[in-house]
Formats: C-alpha cells, structure tokens, sequence
C-alpha cells in the first residue's frame, strides 16, 4: 500500500513539483493538493491521508496553526512542515504544535521523500541546522505582555493605541517600551523591534 499524501503549498510551480517528485516513488502518492491552510482539514477528513505536508506560509490561516487543527480532529494524519525559513522561533513553534517533521524547501529532493516515509513510521524528523539553530538559539527575555506590547508597535501602532488596545493606560504602555528597550540593551524602540525580530521572538 503507497504512503498517501496530501500537500499544501500556494505556489504552483513548487505544488506541481512537489507533487511530480512524489509521485515518481513507487511506494508514495499525492491524493490531494491545496493551495490554502484553511482547506487543509477538510480535505484531509474526506480524503484521509497518512502525512500532510505544509507549507509553514499559506492564506487562508498558516502552516502550524492548520497543522495544530490537524492533529486535534485526525491525529492518525502526520504533518511535516516545509519552510523556506530557518528561523529558530519558528521550529521552537512547530515543535510546540507537536508537529511530525520540519524540513527546509532547499534540502535535497530525497531528503524529502525519506522524511515521508520516516515520519510516516512515526518517528520525529528535523532538520540538523534548523534544530541546531533552535539549540543554539537564546530564549527571549521578555515577557508576554512585553511581547505584546512590542508587537504591535512593530505593526506601527502609537501608545495611545496599544493603550486602547490592550485595556492599559498610555503611561503604562510607555513604561513597557522603555523596559523592553533595557532588557533588550537597545537603543531605541526600533532598535528594539529590530532585535526581537532578528531573534524571532514577536512570533
């Protein structure tokens, strides 16, 4: 009995790729191909597949939160996340959504079909420098609330805004920004979004 697949990825060129490559293995089968995380449910319940693989970056709603969604309503489906992210935060996200694999899009075509087949046996795959990266990687030293905080202001929202939307007063906002400037040992409020962003820790 072939491995069946569904696979979600929104770009055509690398979806029909992905599904050639697949197919060409004797023991593996693309049955169903999506371009939208909201699809990836229903489409895995009418056609039952043994692995979803997913693009970590989809419309409708992204990769791990779809994958998460996955794993509630049919957990005998495995998933493995395609990324063309190696971002630390991330795989430390996809690892907390209890994901089966996480792979990069550049790692060799074979390494993809191994992983299918690994994970499918249910054992775990990662890639070594994503989970060398998240090893490596520092946790952060803000706060939720910090996070939040700093958040919305790399949206472009204004204190009084962040105030308004967080149900905090606009001094309180302004204390927030000034410590998470401190922890971070940056110069200024965007020195501080630049930090947490290269750090990956406004997931």
């Amino acid at each position: 009995m072939a491995i069946r697949i569904l696979l979600a990825e929104d770009m055509n060129m690398v979806r029909g790729a992905l599904v050639a490559l697949l197919n060409l293995e004797r023991d593996l089968k693309v049955v169903c191909e999506l371009e939208r995380g909201d699809h990836i449910l229903p489409a895995a319940l009418e056609h039952r597949p043994d692995i979803a693989i997913i693009d970590i970056d989809l419309p409708g709603i992204d990769g791990l939160t779809a994958a998460a969604r996955l794993r509630e309503s049919l957990p005998e489906c495995r998933t493995l996340i395609l990324t063309s992210l190696g971002r630390p935060g991330t795989l430390r996200r996809a690892l907390s959504a209890q994901v089966s694999g996480y792979l990069l899009k550049d790692a060799p075509p074979q390494e993809l079909a191994t992983a299918v087949r690994r994970v499918v046996a249910g054992h775990r795959v990662i890639d070594a420098q994503l989970a060398l990266s998240a090893w490596d990687g520092a946790e952060s030293p803000l706060t939720e609330r910090e996070a939040e905080v700093l958040r919305r202001a790399a949206e472009g929202s204004e204190a009084n805004e962040i105030a308004r939307e967080l149900h905090l007063s606009p001094g309180t906002v302004r204390n927030y920004l000034t410590t998470i400037v401190a922890k971070l040992n940056a110069r200024n409020r965007v020195d501080a979004i630049r930090i947490a962003q290269e750090a990956d820790w406004l997931l």
